[in-house]
């Protein structure tokens, strides 16, 4: 196989980042890289999924970035792994002797380690320049179960299913392999149900997910649904309003610099700069036009506005709105030259135990053990849109019967997109612009 047939397939199955923004990743396969990092951080607090995959399917994994790194002629591959993930780190001990060119690197127990910027420089001290991506130093980034469904794919399998973590306030924590399309509420139910009234629904991690309700459904990037209570302060600061926000940093910011000096981009040499930025915010200041522009690098982690500031204030969110709305306005970010890496920065990144303990979810920090059960369900909502890039374009109609692994949807012609496939045998009973519906 070489690299054009390789993309091919993994365009035709569908396969993206398996979390984040949901990247296809035939489009990150580029003969420019020199190191694939496998991204096995995991670094949200409660989530799981990514160790026990791996755990789980070691050789599968393995053998597959060991088919991609000789497809790409990279030299090296490093396996991105916490020392605490103890039986995950074993089963690679057991394995990665069969491969020449793998090597571990074991990472420090902090958030945000899987961030992909910070995990190049943590596996090969390269630092990826502002606005840009890991294959501009030479490294492909690929987490855990997008390797895994490209093993799959390799061997006739599309996507059709996520392994999502279901914590928190569940009667039974646990990790399933969920049909796409498969909504939130069926999935707290294959996990005994909510233990509390009238939770919050947090979609990801709780760093950086969203709430969501019970309507909503898996999707090629779910990751975890966690249920908590609404009382929680991070539930708190999901639902605050913007225009609460810049006003509250208006009254109380202090400028104390704690999110600049513990933001982990900046750390890097980037010239995101969230206190900079909240003086400008606070001071409703438009002559000097940085701090805005340098929102365009903030990559989201939340940490200035989770674990940072000590008066409870939004820098992260403010600075993401702040990016949205100008890259809305087709503002693209700034040409900046590289400042070095802060000389203290291994003293300034935050320890994950402790930010778990500052989030309040130390209560929930219990094993969510993977579920061979199957999950029972009616229809799925399988929607068109699950990735960067044009949606899937439904090559299925209203009353067609479908198999599981059917293709029902394709690529957008000549666009960034990617194929979508049955979970299930069944019947389409809806197709619109945005899911197609399937009965079982």
């Amino acid at each position: 196989m070489n690299i054009d047939s390789l993309k091919e397939l993994l365009r035709e199955n569908g396969i993206v980042g398996a979390g984040g923004a949901g990247f296809p990743t035939y489009a990150k396969l580029d003969k420019k890289a020199d190191t694939i990092i496998l991204n096995c951080a995991e670094c949200e607090p409660l989530l799981r999924l990514h160790r026990q995959v791996l755990k789980m399917y070691t050789n599968e994994i393995l053998s597959t970035l060991y088919e991609i790194s000789k497809i790409l002629e990279v030299s090296t591959v490093y396996i991105g792994i916490k020392g605490s993930y103890k039986r995950t780190l074993a089963a690679v001990e057991n394995e990665i002797s069969s491969f020449n060119n793998m090597k571990i690197c074991k990472l420090p127990e902090v958030y945000p380690a899987g961030d992909e910027v910070v995990l190049t420089y943590e596996a090969t001290g390269r630092v990826v320049p502002a606005g840009s991506i890991p294959i501009s130093v030479g490294v492909v980034v690929l987490n855990v179960e997008t390797v895994y469904n490209i093993y799959r794919a390799m061997q006739g399998e599309p996507v059709t299913h996520k392994f999502v973590t279901v914590t928190g306030e569940v009667k039974n924590p646990v990790t399933l392999y969920a049909p796409i399309g498969l909504s939130v509420e069926k999935l707290i139910e294959a996990a005994g149900g909510a233990t509390i009234e009238d939770p919050a629904y947090v979609l990801g991690g709780p760093m950086m997910g969203k709430l969501g309700s019970p309507l909503d459904v898996v999707t090629k990037t779910s990751n975890a649904v966690l249920v908590l209570p609404k009382t929680l302060p991070l539930v708190q600061k999901k639902l605050s309003k913007t225009s609460i926000d810049i006003k509250r940093a208006m009254s109380a910011c202090c400028q104390c610099s704690y999110c600049t000096s513990l933001c982990p981009r900046n750390l890097l040499g980037h010239p995101i700069d969230p206190g900079a930025f909240m003086l400008a915010a606070a001071n409703n200041s438009t002559t000097n036009t940085a701090p805005y522009l340098n929102a365009m690098f903030c990559s989201g982690c939340g940490l200035c506005e989770m674990y940072s500031c000590t008066q409870g204030l939004s820098p992260r969110s403010l600075l993401q709105a702040t990016k949205k709305g100008l890259q809305k306005q087709g503002v693209k970010a700034p040409a900046v030259k590289a400042e070095k890496v802060e000389e203290f920065r291994d003293m300034r990144m935050i320890p994950l135990s402790r930010l778990r303990s500052r989030l309040g979810l130390d209560p929930y920090n219990c094993s969510a053990p993977v579920s061979e059960e199957p999950i029972k369900f009616k229809k799925l909502n399988i929607l068109l849109s699950q990735h960067i890039g044009a949606p899937a374009v439904p090559v299925v109609k209203k009353g067609d019967k479908v198999l599981s692994g059917q293709m029902i949807a394709s690529a957008a012609d000549k666009a960034l997109s990617v194929a979508i496939h049955s979970p299930v045998n069944g019947t389409v009973t809806e197709v619109n612009k945005s899911k197609i519906t399937i009965s079982v």
